[in-house]
């Protein structure tokens, strides 16, 4: 796959597009007032592996606690880059409170609701204005759920006129790139540099998302950042984010990736980060962790035994990640397969770097385990699971420890 040439944005110490890997954000849902809370979410959402983290910005007393929040992340050690997420009164808090607009890398504009009629223009202007004072990126990010109320009217009276009007979907879909892509061509009238802008174009169903991006791309060389708004929660959110995503990110079309999941009551957040990646990793446009090859089960394995040695060895790979990612270069891409029967058990296994196939139902009461293709040694017993854990740790000393050293 060919990445789409486009502009390179630094933010903050990260880079995104031109040839800089996919980058993933996310955004907290605390208040931002809350300083305290909100740079304990955002520590949580960096170490799980957002690069970037979005916060909302909607008043004075949120716009107060910036410099305090990415103070407290300085002092956890934490330079994860904040972007802040302006609407209806972003010119105002924006020059309000200059120690707020500095402490943020990067500023998100809605064009849909940056104002109505000349106080848009002249809003609009203000924005742009500090961003190119501090020196600021800038994401342009229309939303077809907040489309600038002034140019879908114009457009829908020019549609009206024609002798075959196109569907509404259709006008939407160009509502919501001429609403970014004239707001990003003005941004670089105001002095902006192209190099200093990224947009979006954010649509709540998959086929109208990537049908709005791949116009897109054809139509700009800015950076992109891509993400199906509203997704939903739990694994409709997962499979319809999923679902958009991946053919425009095959298509060479992306540069950094947000998952808006509906969080499930009690979920953790940092759940729209781990899918961003796992997405990204499936497609092997990226690595994150050590990837788990396990069968799904069937009236070969009505033991329970290798589902549960399934999650503790996931359970563990990224748990111990933080520490290994700093130790062991490389540990990302490793390959491990836990599989429940011999069908399939040996072949997968034989495949990773590390695997085991465990027992089926009525199969002799062994679990061989083969590493770089080859069979180690056979696991018996009642120690299966902490043995198996082990000889993982010992394959990730020795082959990742060399490249190291």
């Amino acid at each position: 796959m060919t990445r789409r040439k486009v502009h390179s944005v630094n933010i903050g110490k990260v880079a995104l597009g031109g040839d800089a890997p996919i980058v993933v954000q996310s955004m907290t849902n605390t208040d931002t007032a809350d300083a305290v809370r909100t740079a304990m979410q955002v520590a949580d959402l960096a170490r799980a592996g957002s690069e970037l983290v979005r916060i909302t910005v909607n008043n004075d007393a949120a716009a107060a606690a910036v410099p305090e929040i990415r103070e407290r992340l300085a002092k956890m050690g934490l330079e994860t880059p904040l972007i802040g997420d302006f609407h209806f009164n972003g010119h105002k808090l924006l020059s309000k409170h200059p120690e707020c607009a500095e402490a943020l890398a990067k500023y998100r504009i809605n064009p849909g609701n940056v104002g109505r009629g000349m106080r848009r223009d002249s809003q609009f202007a203000a924005m742009i204005e500090v961003a190119c004072r501090h020196d600021k990126p800038v994401r342009i990010g229309a939303n077809w759920g907040s489309l600038d109320p002034d140019l879908l009217a114009r457009t829908l009276d020019k549609n009206a006129a024609l002798a075959t009007p196109l569907p509404l979907e259709e006008v939407n879909r160009k509502v919501v790139i001429d609403s970014a892509l004239d707001s990003a061509d003005e941004a670089v009238r105001l002095g902006m540099r192209a190099d200093q802008i990224v947009v979006s174009c954010k649509m709540s169903r998959a086929q109208d998302l990537i049908a709005v991006y791949r116009e897109l791309s054809a139509r700009c060389d800015y950076a992109l950042h891509l993400g199906l708004t509203e997704a939903g929660m739990g694994s409709k959110g997962i499979v319809a984010s999923t679902a958009a995503l991946a053919p425009l990110l095959l298509d060479g079309i992306g540069d950094t990736i947000r998952i808006s999941l509906t969080p499930e009551p009690g979920g953790a957040r940092t759940t729209e980060v781990q899918v961003a990646q796992e997405i990204l990793q499936s497609l092997e446009l990226r690595a994150f962790t050590p990837q788990v090859t396990s069968c799904p089960g069937c009236g070969r394995t009505t033991s329970t035994y290798f589902q549960e040695l399934t999650d503790t060895i996931q359970r563990h790979l990224r748990d111990r990640m933080p520490v290994w990612r700093e130790q062991y270069p490389g540990v990302e891409e490793m390959k491990v397969a836990v599989m429940g029967c011999v069908v399939n058990g040996p072949g997968e296994s034989k495949h990773a770097d590390i695997g085991i196939s465990l027992p089926g139902t009525g199969e002799r009461p062994v679990a061989p385990v083969y590493i770089d293709g080859e069979r180690s040694t056979t696991l018996k017993g009642d120690h299966i699971a902490d043995e198996f854990q082990q000889m993982v740790e010992s394959y990730v000393e020795r082959r990742y420890g060399l490249a190291k050293a």
